[in-house]
């Protein structure tokens, strides 16, 4: 047995039930396979992706708080601090029903290469709860927020972990939590990004998971001959990287006709109203049904049905495993040209390995949506500095990262005879400067 295989078996053997996990790095290690057997009595002999798959420190820990009914709660929490051989711990906390330690983990993962592909000196690491915002009065989400950094802060910091938000956690959530977090410590600093503009977040940080998105998915359809203007978009999601991702799309020229929710789906022919969309998401917090309502050329239809769509480019904006190889199909069949992941392993292996197969150019989440940690690391220079940066000079910066990012897992794939395959690159890309500080940082 390989070495690549015997430590995936490992995996599934010590972390059962967590399946996300498990195909995270089933997916990470298959594309590396070229590399590590290349290097494989070195690295076996240091134990190298045992050590890089197994976390440096879990954490998980009850979170009790009081309803507005008087009714005491008590959910469960994590943090996984994956790997700082590049830099502190960096990547969002969740906040959804959903979230189980194996998501947790398999989110810290993935942000190791993420995080790497950025360029920027920040390491791997997720957090959440299975607490769920929606339906909370803010004093509810208040007492959540405060009583889960009140055991969070004993861990985190400036230099040493640097949670951000994610699914479930905005600017609300952020605040409440960097005020609790203040209160106990009695230090003002940069121990959370995506705060808001008066106290020391970064401009373009809201816009920055959506926009980068776009300009990674610029960058590559310009390299294989083809101009994103004009092209015909379909986004999942009506999240922060979706409203962002069809505001980018269509200042750059293309038209989008989808968005998605947890209960159904919008098309729109004539293109998504992004100020409508940012009203009934941001503002009302309603369901698309409002969207559908307000806009006569609009379609609402309950359930999946966005990669059902004609369309030129897919951006699945909204969580895990939601594009199928059926998805995959009808979008083959529809003659979609790329797929570039907003959200995290929103496309399954085995959609992934059809598109891949049928000439899709396909842009992986941890390569597409590295904007926003990116621009979350931009946020720590600023705090760092005590200064605070134009929105376009923070944009222009963003812009740089995704279209380096884009030519770094290029070249990569190129250089191991996969030309074409963005998904073994931005592996491999991220792996190599991972592998070499962890190396050269001896065995810890």
């Amino acid at each position: 047995m390989s070495y690549v295989d015997e430590v995936y078996q490992m995996v599934v053997e010590k972390n059962p039930a967590q399946p996300e996990f498990h195909q995270a790095v089933k997916e990470v290690l298959e594309s590396l396979r070229v590399v590590i057997e290349a290097n494989e009595e070195a690295y076996k002999k240091d134990a190298l992706l045992e050590r890089l798959v197994t976390p440096e420190r879990q954490l998980l820990f009850r979170v009790p708080w009081v309803d507005d009914k008087g009714q005491v709660q008590v959910n469960n929490a994590f943090r996984v601090q994956f790997n700082s051989a590049i830099g502190p711990y960096k990547g969002g906390l969740r906040l959804h029903p959903s979230v189980n330690l194996g998501i947790i983990k398999f989110l810290g993962f993935e942000q190791i290469f993420k995080n790497s592909l950025t360029g920027l000196p920040i390491g791997g690491g997720k957090g959440g709860s299975d607490f769920d915002p929606k339906g909370k009065s803010d004093r509810e989400v208040m007492a959540f927020c405060q009583s889960f950094m009140t055991e969070l802060n004993k861990y985190i910091g400036a230099d040493t972990d640097v949670p951000a938000g994610d699914i479930g956690t905005g600017a609300r959530e952020i605040g409440f939590m960097y005020g609790q977090y203040k209160r106990i410590k009695g230090v003002y600093e940069g121990v959370l990004t995506g705060k808001g503009l008066s106290y020391g977040g970064s401009l373009a940080r809201t816009e920055a998971t959506g926009y980068g998105l776009l300009y990674l998915t610029e960058e590559m359809l310009k390299c294989n001959g083809h101009d994103i203007n004009g092209k015909t978009v379909v986004i999942s999601g009506s999240g922060n990287v979706a409203i962002y991702a069809a505001q980018k799309a269509q200042q750059l020229g293309a038209k989008v006709v989808t968005v998605s929710d947890s209960t159904g789906w919008v098309y729109d022919p004539e293109g998504i109203d992004v100020a409508l969309l940012k009203e009934v998401k941001e503002v009302k917090r309603a369901r698309l049904t409002e969207y559908a309502a307000a806009r006569p050329s609009a379609q609402y239809h309950e359930g999946r049905g966005v990669w059902s769509i004609k369309c030129d480019v897919a951006l699945p904006c909204a969580t895990q495993n939601e594009l199928l190889i059926d998805d995959a199909k009808a979008l083959v069949a529809n003659g979609c040209i790329a797929v570039a992941e907003g959200a995290n392993m929103p496309t399954t292996i085995e959609a992934t390995e059809y598109l891949q197969a049928n000439g899709v150019l396909f842009a992986p989440g941890k390569a597409a949506n590295a904007g926003g940690v990116a621009t979350s690391a931009l946020e720590m220079s600023q705090n760092s500095e005590r200064l605070s940066w134009t929105f376009e000079e923070v944009d222009s910066k963003l812009k740089n990262i995704m279209v380096n990012i884009f030519h770094n897992l290029d070249d990569a794939a190129k250089k191991y005879g996969m030309e074409g395959n963005y998904v073994a690159g931005a592996n491999i890309a991220g792996f190599l400067k991972v592998a070499d500080a962890m190396n050269a940082q001896g065995i810890v």
